[in-house]
């Protein structure tokens, strides 16, 4: 129980200073006629999050979002994994095809979106392929770093046993590279929210999800609003991330140090 408040500490005191920093911005910096660009926080809360009707369309357009950011983190985890993998067991192909992934990191997203469009239309699978676009690169990344730091004295020892290809890399590779595909996957659950909310601002086919409503909020200057949906991306956002770090700390045990 002790342990369990200890862990709470520090989140509470983060949150209470950021609360006190936006009063301080809201009520002190900004004059009453130009507070509507930060409302306080008892005034968002209850124009807005208390406000059951605006709070169900959030929530409603909030699940269209998740769902957008979790089929991609899939398709993104699949896809990364596997190419790690054959880039891995063949040097010809890494050579290929990493350039490209680092050209998918380096270009910003926004400069392509126009061309999603046009080749994916403005639904769901433009939406989902944002995720990927942003998402994947460090599933790759992290999973290739950690097949390619496997011990080359268990290296040794497999060929000593004549374990073929296919038996290194189940047995061996992809086991050792568990720790690092998994910080890799912690990396890319946050982006994939990230993909999910720029595509609903530019994909409004279909439900709305939380970023069609960030973008008609901004317009509309509903601050209230606005910052409301923020917040309920961001606390997404945050579980998604916890909810893989735990999925880290379960599957590596106490054997690795990301475990801590």
């Amino acid at each position: 129980m002790r342990k369990f408040g200890s862990v709470l500490v520090a989140p509470l005191v983060s949150i209470t200073l950021a609360l006190a920093a936006w009063y301080a911005v809201s009520m002190l910096v900004l004059s009453e006629s130009r507070r509507f660009l930060l409302p306080p926080p008892h005034v968002v809360f209850s124009e807005s999050l208390a406000d059951p009707a605006k709070l169900e369309v959030m929530l409603e357009a909030l699940v269209v979002t998740a769902r957008v950011a979790i089929f991609g983190l899939v398709i993104s985890a699949v896809l990364g994994v596997a190419i790690a993998v054959l880039m891995s067991q063949a040097k010809p192909i890494e050579k290929v095809v990493y350039p490209y992934a680092v050209v998918l990191q380096a270009i910003p997203v926004l400069a392509v979106v126009p061309l999603i469009g046009l080749w994916l239309g403005y639904g769901f699978a433009a939406r989902t392929t944002v995720c990927v676009l942003i998402a994947i690169h460090p599933i790759i990344a992290m999973t290739l770093f950690g097949i390619k730091s496997v011990d080359a004295n268990l290296q040794e020892l497999f060929a000593l046993g004549r374990a073929g290809r296919v038996r290194r890399l189940w047995s061996l590779q992809l086991p050792a590279a568990l720790p690092s595909t998994l910080t890799g996957l912690r990396t890319a659950a946050g982006l994939s929210v990230t993909g999910a909310i720029i595509g609903d601002m530019f994909f409004a086919q279909g439900k709305p999800g939380i970023g069609t409503l960030l973008d008609t909020y901004r317009a509309r200057l509903q601050s209230e609003d606005l910052i409301g949906a923020l917040l309920l991306a961001a606390l997404f956002g945050v579980l998604v991330f916890t909810v893989f770090t735990v999925v880290q700390k379960v599957s590596v045990g106490r054997w690795h140090n990301s475990a801590h």
